[in-house]
């Protein structure tokens, strides 16, 4: 079973790559000073500002948890509720200035991290993975929890 330098199974590979990657997103949020679920919701939201049942469906968290989270990042000053203009019940969670700052600067250092992961690997085998990964990714529909690059 998957001994050290013999090829994997779909399977293994995608769980201990999963691994990999979950241990270079912890090195990344301990090095600034996030749980690891600080910074999936930094990532998250350099996207767009999320609605709250949005956020808590794309990180599979629990209203109560997702408030707890928020009100914790809210505290420290790195996002922000805004009223959400067409339902007065609801609020929107963005990301304020300092908390643009820490997720661009984590986001980079965790990119930097999980690229590591791949760097024995040729030009075209990377973009061989990459293109696997899309196609997985697509086809499960996995939220964007994470973007492909910086956006301006």
């Amino acid at each position: 079973m998957g001994k050290s330098g013999e090829d994997l199974g779909v399977v293994a590979g995608l769980v201990r790559a999963s691994f990999l990657v979950n241990a270079g997103y912890a090195e990344s949020a301990r090095e600034y000073g996030l749980t690891v679920q600080q910074g999936q919701l930094l990532c998250v939201l350099m996207g767009r500002p999320y609605g709250m049942g949005d956020l808590g469906a794309t990180l599979g968290l629990e209203k109560s948890s997702l408030t707890g989270l928020v009100d914790r990042a809210v505290r420290r000053g790195l996002v922000r509720r805004e009223p959400d203009p067409d339902d007065r019940r609801a609020v929107h969670v963005l990301l304020t200035e300092e908390g643009r700052e820490l997720a661009e600067d984590f986001y980079a250092a965790t990119c930097r991290r999980v690229d590591e992961l791949a760097a024995g690997l040729s030009k075209p085998d990377r973009d061989r993975l990459a293109a696997l990964l899309g196609t997985i990714v697509r086809e499960n529909e996995a939220p964007t929890v994470f973007l492909d690059a910086l956006q301006p």
